[in-house]
C-alpha cells in the first residue's frame, strides 16, 4: 500500500487529518476533500493483485477523476442486489434443508442465524479496510470468495460443512457495505443522497428478490438450483465490477488495521451525530423488521386467512415502495439531511398510526401502510447516512459500519422482541410496541438540531434554514472570515492548535 495516493496533492504524508466540523459539512466544505497523511502523487495502477489488468479508462487519474453517472448508479444497485441476496437465500429453504439433510427442523433453524452471524462479523472486520485500502480490489476479492463458497453450498452432502460455508459467506457478502461509501466518494455533493439512495434501494431489492427466487424455484426443482443460480449471478456481478469499477485511491495510510477498528470504537462514543443516527436507525430497523415477520401471521390469521402465495404478493407491494428511490433521493439532495430526516420519520409514525388502528380490521391499511413504511424507512436511512458521512470522508467506512451494525441490533430486536408480543398479546399490541420505537425516533431527532457544531450533543445552534442551497451559500460567504481568524489566531487560543489537539477524534 506505500504507493497508494488520494487526489489531494496538498498534503504532506505526515499531516494529521483535522476534520471539518458539522456545520461546514453541510455547506461548501462537503464539496472539500478533507485532507489526511497521503502522498502528493498517485500511481496510475496498470494491474489489480499483480496480475489483474484494469481497464484503461477505469485507472486513476486525479485530472480526469471517475463520473457517476447513470452507469455506475446502476452497477452499484445490482451488485447491492445480487450480493446481499446470499444473506436471504436459505429462509424460504428450511423445511427442505431439514429433507435433504435428514435432520430436525431445530438443527437448520441455525442456518439463518449463522449466516447473520457472519455479515456482521464482516461489518465490523472487514467493512471499515475500505478506509484503509483501495476498494476496486478489495470489492473484487469479496466477490470472488463469496461466489466461491457458494460452490460449497451446492454441492456438499453435510450440514455441518454447510453452516460452516453459511458463516463464511454471511462474512464475504459485505460488498455493499464498501459500495456506499465508495458511491459518497464517486458522487458530487449535489447527488450524493441520490447514490446513496440507490445502493440502499439495492439492499431492500436484493432481500425482497433473495426470498421470492429461492422460494418459486425450491417450489419445482431441488433447493440446490437455488445456490447454482447465486454462483451464476455473483460471477456476473464480479465480472460488472471488473468491467465498471473505477480505481480509486487508499486512504488514511498513516493507519494500520488495528488502529482503524480501534478509531471506529472511538468514533462510536464521541460523535453526537453519529450516536443520533445510531439510536434511530436502531429503532427504525426494528420497526421494519417486527412489520414484515409479524405481516405473515396477521394476513395468515383471522380475519384474512390469506394463502402463503397472496402474503408473498406483499413483497412485491413493498418493491413498488423501493422504487422509488430516485425521487427520495433528488429530495434529500436540496434538503439539509436533518429535515429529511424530519420528514421522513414524521411520514413513518403516521404509518404506524394507521397500523395500529386498522391493520387487523381493513387490508387496505396494511397496502397503505406497506408502501408507506418502505419509502419512509428508504428516505430517513439515507438522510441519515448522508449526514454521517459528513462527519469525515476518510472515515467513512467505519461510520457506515457503525450506522449498519445499528441496524443489524434492530433488526434483532425487531424479531425477536416483535414475535414475542405479537404471539402474546395480539396484532395490535405489536403494532403499539412499533409505534412507540417511533416516536422514540422523533424523540431523539429533536433534541439535537439541524446545524449544531459537531460536538453539541443536545440544543440548537446556527439557525433553521432548511435548503441546503442556501446553507452552502452562507458557508461559502463565510470560508474567508474563518481563514482570516486561522491565520491571525495566535497559538494556543480557541482558533489555534489547542482546538485541534482537544479534538478527540481529529486523527482517523
Amino acid at each position: 500500500m506505500s504507493d497508494d495516493a488520494v487526489h489531494d496533492s496538498s498534503v504532506s504524508p505526515t499531516e494529521t487529518l483535522h476534520v471539518q466540523p458539522l456545520n461546514d459539512v453541510n455547506g461548501p466544505a462537503d464539496a472539500q476533500r478533507v485532507k489526511g497523511d497521503v502522498p502528493a502523487t498517485h500511481p496510475r495502477r496498470a494491474v489489480d493483485f499483480g496480475f489483474l489488468p484494469i481497464p484503461e479508462r477505469l485507472r486513476y487519474d486525479p485530472e480526469n477523476p471517475a463520473n457517476f453517472g447513470l452507469l455506475l448508479n446502476v452497477v452499484f444497485g445490482l451488485s447491492s442486489t445480487f450480493i446481499v441476496a446470499n444473506l436471504y437465500y436459505c429462509q424460504p429453504l428450511l423445511i427442505q434443508f431439514a429433507q435433504s439433510f435428514n435432520v430436525t427442523d431445530g438443527e437448520v433453524s441455525r442456518i439463518p442465524t449463522l449466516v447473520q452471524a457472519g455479515y456482521a462479523s464482516g461489518l465490523l472486520l472487514i467493512s471499515p479496510l475500505g478506509d484503509l485500502v483501495r476498494r476496486r480490489p478489495l470489492l473484487l476479492l469479496v466477490c470472488f470468495i463469496s461466489a466461491n463458497l457458494t460452490i460449497g453450498l451446492a454441492v456438499t452432502r453435510s450440514l455441518a460443512v454447510f453452516e460452516a460455508l453459511c458463516f463464511l459467506i454471511g462474512a464475504s457478502s459485505v460488498a455493499p457495505q464498501i459500495l456506499i461509501p465508495l458511491a459518497a466518494d464517486l458522487a458530487p455533493p449535489s447527488r450524493r443522497a441520490s447514490a446513496i439512495s440507490i445502493v440502499l434501494s439495492g439492499l431492500l431489492f436484493g432481500v425482497l428478490i433473495a426470498r421470492v427466487f429461492a422460494g418459486i424455484i425450491a417450489q419445482f426443482v431441488t433447493w440446490r438450483v437455488v445456490y447454482y443460480m447465486a454462483i451464476g449471478v455473483q460471477y456476473a456481478v464480479l465480472a460488472m465490477l471488473w468491467a465498471t469499477l473505477p480505481d480509486y485511491p487508499a486512504k488514511n495510510r498513516h493507519l494500520t488495521y488495528f488502529e482503524i477498528l480501534w478509531t471506529m470504537a472511538r468514533l462510536a462514543v464521541t460523535e453526537p451525530k453519529l450516536i443520533q443516527a445510531s439510536l434511530i436507525s436502531m429503532a427504525s430497523s426494528a420497526c421494519f423488521t417486527c412489520f414484515w415477520v409479524t405481516l405473515t401471521f396477521l394476513l395468515g390469521g383471522s380475519p384474512y386467512n390469506y394463502s402463503t402465495l397472496v402474503i408473498g404478493l406483499f413483497g412485491l407491494v413493498g418493491m413498488f415502495g423501493v422504487s422509488m428511490s430516485p425521487l427520495v433521493g433528488r429530495l434529500i439532495d436540496r434538503l439539509v439531511p436533518w429535515y429529511a430526516s424530519l420528514i421522513a420519520t414524521i411520514g413513518l409514525l403516521a404509518m404506524q398510526g394507521i397500523y395500529t388502528g386498522a391493520a387487523g380490521i381493513n387490508v387496505a391499511a396494511v397496502v397503505i401502510v406497506t408502501i408507506g413504511l418502505d419509502v419512509g424507512r428508504q428516505m430517513q436511512q439515507v438522510s441519515l447516512t448522508t449526514s454521517v458521512y459528513g462527519i469525515s470522508e476518510a472515515a467513512r467506512a467505519r461510520l457506515n459500519a457503525v450506522l449498519i451494525l445499528s441496524l443489524f441490533i434492530g433488526q434483532v430486536m425487531g424479531t425477536s422482541v416483535g414475535t414475542k408480543v405479537f404471539v402474546e398479546h395480539g396484532w395490535r399490541a405489536s403494532a403499539g410496541l412499533m409505534l412507540g420505537w417511533t416516536v422514540w425516533q422523533l424523540a431523539i431527532l429533536l433534541i439535537r438540531g439541524p446545524h449544531c457544531s459537531r460536538y453539541t450533543w443536545f440544543g440548537y445552534e446556527g439557525g433553521i434554514e432548511w435548503r441546503k442551497s442556501i446553507v452552502a451559500a452562507r458557508a461559502l460567504e463565510a470560508e474567508p472570515e474563518k481563514k482570516a481568524d486561522s491565520i491571525e489566531a495566535p497559538a494556543g487560543s480557541v482558533d489555534g492548535s489547542d482546538e485541534k489537539r482537544s479534538d478527540p477524534s481529529a486523527k482517523v
